[in-house]
């Protein structure tokens, strides 16, 4: 049995017990810690009509993963209950106490990554860098808004309606309780980057873990709990989207929701029916474009980058390249020999590009896009087929050429490690290519000609645009808004608006001397105020003042 003690990594970071073996679970998880996270769950095991519990399989071997309790609607009221009972200690409580608890958070993660390096890839499948990938984000994001947290809420001094006789100040308050919803596919950095701004606002938060990865985000409730964050001001729930994600979308005052565009759609119409604010990041079908001036070697190690991190499982990764017709025999050439030299794999250390797809449903709808378009006439470049004998859900990095517009591949979120490659006249036919569709969330421009490259970009609908590089620059760069436009959702993740949408201005105007308006009642003192502030209202405009 694992001890206490012995569930703190070694010194290096290293779990417990060392290197896990591919396909199994990790042998430092105990039936004890599982059940400690599992206290987390916000659910009242007495009450009638309990759920059954939720048991994922484990995407490397197919193995049931440990079995988390499941809520109710009736659950999902209780939590919302307990956090907002326990939210206004917390909005009271100094900034610096805030600020002091996410950086804790920051240092713990950091020396506990690797315990969390083996959950995620555990539950996901993902290869062991790219479930790095999210620990460092949320590094940065802790630290960035516990740093900066007072600064984008600040009290702000505006003009009042009579300079001198009206003091004005927008304030932010706490929206009250916010409910996240976060999906499978980045467990850590979805689950939990939201989470932090929402929390160092003044509110309290009740996030619904995904059912395929509940763990990830218990181990990181847990570790909260240990940077001081109190008991009831996080609450966690889990179960099926249409039971749990409904019930919170109906009990909180603010929804954060990440995921398909048809269920953001539906979030919205909920939240919009209570007048409640959502910030929703849905799906992208996101355009690459190279121009005959770029770097073929970069352009294509960044496409490769771009298109499989992840396994393809990410709303932010390419899926279409469009590349200038004088350069797209190189580029191609160049852009199959890098995807060839990927390494697939399903080991617990840093030895695979590629990991695993993570549900039987992914690797079935990736299949189906594929098959669909070659059955169609289009060809593929490289990979375009399952590989069991890596792992059960194992899919190779695929190039496809000559897709059309009647294949699902071209014009549907694929959303696994499938990319279509098509040549283009100009830069113009480029642009007009990549804005197709209804999406509108991420892009990239590839040109040793970047002043041209930033023009072309402010014509491409999309929340981000990358110039040479494929996705990570703008998600990386925590002080800029993240978003998309169209069907890929409303409201922005990092920067100002990642925490200010957790808040509401109040204004808060005081006056001075005298009031605004007529000094006594009846027609002459009306008819007097009235001709002074027609005066006063001149000379401002006259003054330039604004």
């Amino acid at each position: 049995m694992t001890t206490e003690q012995d569930e703190t990594p070694a010194p290096g970071g290293l779990p417990p017990d060392g290197p896990v073996p591919a396909g199994s679970r990790p042998p430092w998880v105990t039936d004890e810690l599982v059940a400690r996270w599992c206290g987390w769950v916000s659910r009242d095991a007495a009450a009638p009509g309990a759920a059954e519990p939720l048991t994922a399989l484990a995407p490397f071997d197919l193995a049931p993963i440990a079995a988390v309790p499941a809520c109710t609607a009736h659950d999902v009221e209780t939590a919302v209950a307990e956090a907002r009972a326990a939210r206004p200690g917390w909005a009271q409580s100094p900034s610096a106490h805030r600020r002091d608890t996410v950086l804790a958070f920051h240092d713990l993660l950091l020396s506990r990554q690797d315990q969390v390096l083996d959950l995620i890839q555990w539950e996901t499948g993902k290869a062991r860098f790219h479930a790095w990938q999210e620990v460092a984000q949320v590094a940065a994001i802790a630290r960035h808004y516990a740093r900066r947290a007072r600064h984008y809420l600040a009290p702000r001094r505006v003009r009042g309606m009579v300079p001198g006789l009206t003091k004005v100040r927008e304030i932010r308050v706490p929206k009250g309780v916010v409910g996240i919803v976060s999906p499978w596919n980045y467990p850590l950095y979805l689950g939990v980057g939201d989470a932090l701004p929402a929390l160092l606002a003044g509110n309290a938060v009740v996030s619904k873990a995904d059912e395929q990865t509940p763990l990830t985000l218990l181990w990181t409730r847990d570790l909260m709990a240990e940077a001081g964050l109190p008991a009831g001001l996080w609450q966690i729930v889990a179960g099926p989207g249409a039971a749990v994600g409904t019930a919170l979308t109906d009990a909180v005052d603010f929804v954060c929701f990440t995921g398909s565009t048809v269920t953001g759609r539906t979030v919205a119409e909920r939240a919009a029916r209570r007048l409640v604010g959502a910030s929703l990041e849905l799906g992208g079908k996101n355009p690459l474009i190279v121009r005959a001036d770029a770097d073929l070697a970069a352009a294509a190690a960044g496409t490769v980058t771009a298109a499989f991190t992840n396994t393809g499982q990410m709303c932010i990764h390419i899926e279409r390249v469009y590349v200038h017709e004088e350069i797209h025999d190189a580029f191609r050439a160049e852009l199959v020999r890098a995807t060839r030299a990927l390494r697939l794999g399903t080991a617990y250390d840093y030895s695979a590009d590629v990991g695993s797809l993570t549900s039987q449903a992914r690797l079935a709808a990736v299949t189906a896009h594929v098959d669909e378009a070659v059955a169609k006439g289009a060809t593929v470049l490289t990979g375009g087929r399952a590989r069991p004998d890596i792992g059960p859900l194992c899919y190779e990095p695929t190039v496809l050429e000559g897709v059309t517009q009647e294949m699902s591949v071209c014009g549907q979120e694929t959303f696994g490690p499938v990319i279509s490659l098509y040549a283009v006249g100009s830069d113009s036919e480029a642009v007009g290519l990549a804005n197709q569709g209804s999406y509108g969330l991420s892009a990239s421009i590839w040109s040793k000609d970047t002043r041209e490259a930033s023009r072309m970009a402010a014509r491409i609908r999309a929340g981000s645009v990358n110039i040479n590089d494929g996705a990570s620059a703008a998600a990386g760069s925590v002080e800029a808004g993240m978003g998309g436009m169209g069907d890929s959702g409303l409201g922005r993740r990092h920067g100002a608006e990642g925490i200010r949408k957790y808040t509401e201005t109040q204004t808060v105007a005081t006056q001075r001397l005298l009031p605004l308006g007529p000094p006594k009642p009846g027609e002459s003192a009306v008819r007097v105020f009235v001709r002074r502030t027609n005066g006063q209202l001149a000379l401002l405009r006259r003054l330039g003042v604004r």
